[in-house]
């Protein structure tokens, strides 16, 4: 099963669209989504700060700021075709 991993933050209406629109990909596709709040830690601040939310599938970063439901839903079409 793939992982979609969403580093968001408190207060994001960014990130607050990207997890619905990821909530919505679940009706279509098998996958656990794994929110991570960037907030937790100075790294993950200084790397994705200015980038949420982020969005990796299976490790790789797959989409940042405004996040495209259907480039994300294509990036999960690729990744099932590679099985």
């Amino acid at each position: 099963m793939h992982t979609i991993t969403l580093y968001t933050r408190n207060r994001c209406p960014l990130c607050d669209k990207a997890k619905a629109a990821i909530i919505e990909l679940q009706d279509q596709w098998k996958f656990q989504l794994e929110e991570i709040d960037i907030e937790t830690s100075d790294e993950l601040t200084e790397r994705y700060g200015l980038m949420i939310p982020v969005v990796h599938l299976d490790g790789e970063e797959v989409g940042f700021g405004f996040v495209d439901k259907i480039d994300i839903s294509n990036r999960l079409q690729e990744k099932n075709q590679i099985k």
